[in-house]
């Protein structure tokens, strides 16, 4: 609950570890205290998200398309998930189609040149699938794809729409949300909506180096049934790593 854990999901929580202390024979060599501890041990584990998912690049281009809210890190995040993937021996390059806010096209260029991969983008147009389009052709050369897209408040009616046309158009393999740390429960609400347009598949969290431990992006994603798959803990472009319950 201090770590702004939905007041429901912790309820629940609490109900598992309950039953299955009840129902369940303690295993002989151990105290109940230790058996009890061994439970809350593995409820909570299940409970962020159990054995953890690794995103296994199984095609060429294997797309990852990036959705959040204004101010969520996407675009710094995008440089980190650049610079994992390229220590893994991966081609990658960037996609900027957040065409709404005037430096976010530059932010990105400077973010490519610190991870080293190439940013196709286009300062003219304002038309994302149009820009997608463009550069379909040598998009294809590169074995990771990583499309970063406008910041948006959840209940923006032509972004969501915009969101949707691309998401239909480009089929990304995945289709990460990227949430700060620190926004609480409030999460529920964007994983909602954000998995309403586009489905999404994970969520990375980031900022969690800070004294939010992410109690509200956690309790996001036990609703929307996408798991954490990576967990941004600094402001450096190797602070990423796999988010391992």
């Amino acid at each position: 609950l201090q770590a702004d854990v939905n007041v429901k999901l912790v309820f629940d929580f609490t109900k598992n570890i309950k039953e299955r202390i009840i129902k369940e024979e303690t295993p002989a060599g151990l105290t109940k205290k230790e058996h009890l501890v061994n439970i809350v041990y593995d409820e909570l584990v299940a409970f962020l998200g159990g054995e953890g998912y690794k995103i296994e690049i199984n095609k060429k281009p294997f797309k990852i398309l990036l959705v959040g809210l204004f101010g969520s890190g996407k675009t710094t995040t995008a440089g980190k998930l650049a610079k994992f993937f390229t220590k893994r021996g991966n081609k990658v390059c960037f996609l900027g189609l957040d065409v709404h806010r005037p430096a976010a096209i530059t932010q990105l260029e400077q973010i490519g040149k610190k991870a080293n991969v190439p940013v196709f983008v286009d300062r003219e147009s304002k038309d994302v699938v149009k820009i997608y389009e463009k550069y379909e052709k040598e998009l294809n050369e590169f074995d990771i794809v990583i499309i970063d897209t406008a910041g948006r408040d959840a209940l923006s009616k032509d972004l969501v729409e915009e969101i949707e046309n691309l998401n239909e158009r480009t089929k990304p393999d995945e289709r990460l949300l990227v949430i700060s740390a620190d926004i609480g429960q409030a999460a529920q609400k964007q994983a909602e909506q954000f998995h309403a347009s586009c489905n999404i598949t994970g969520v990375i969290a980031t900022k969690m180096d800070g004294t939010a431990k992410a109690g509200g992006a956690l309790s996001a994603c036990a609703i929307t049934n996408a798991p954490i798959k990576f967990i941004g803990i600094g402001e450096k472009i190797d602070d990423l790593e796999e988010f391992k319950p």
